[in-house]
């Protein structure tokens, strides 16, 4: 994990992406940055990430996904450091992100926001 990389505008946690040469969207790293709606509208708006608005969830594609809106909320309530505390915790204890070659992992597998955000607190799955 790379703390530096931080959590994404939208939710998604650059610090554990598998992409290994991007810097995070922060730092306009991801590869399509200048496409990303999330990117764009927390800039003009001055926020720090969609957890930040008011608007939330809005018609971002991107927040289709449970494990994106369960991200947002949680730092929302708990803040950015406590998300990457807990990643770095529970990757240290073999829960993956993504799986080799895809864009899913652990914090895919439970169906609802607040089940994802109890095993991002908890590191396992409480359902």
């Amino acid at each position: 994990m790379d703390r530096s990389r931080g959590i994404a505008y939208c939710g998604l946690a650059c610090c554990v992406c598998s992409h290994t040469d991007c810097v995070g969207c922060h730092n306009e790293g991801c590869a399509i940055w200048t496409e990303c709606k999330s990117y764009h509208c927390c800039g003009e708006k001055g926020l720090k990430g969609c957890w930040e608005c008011a608007e939330f969830p809005c018609d971002n594609p991107m927040f289709q996904k449970p494990r994106v809106r369960a991200f947002i909320r949680f730092v929302a309530e708990y803040g950015e450091n406590k998300l990457l505390d807990c990643l770095a915790r529970n990757e240290a204890a073999g829960m993956t992100y993504h799986e080799e070659g895809k864009l899913t992992g652990d914090y895919d597998t439970p169906d609802t926001e607040e089940a994802i955000i109890r095993l991002i607190l908890s590191g396992k799955d409480t359902e």
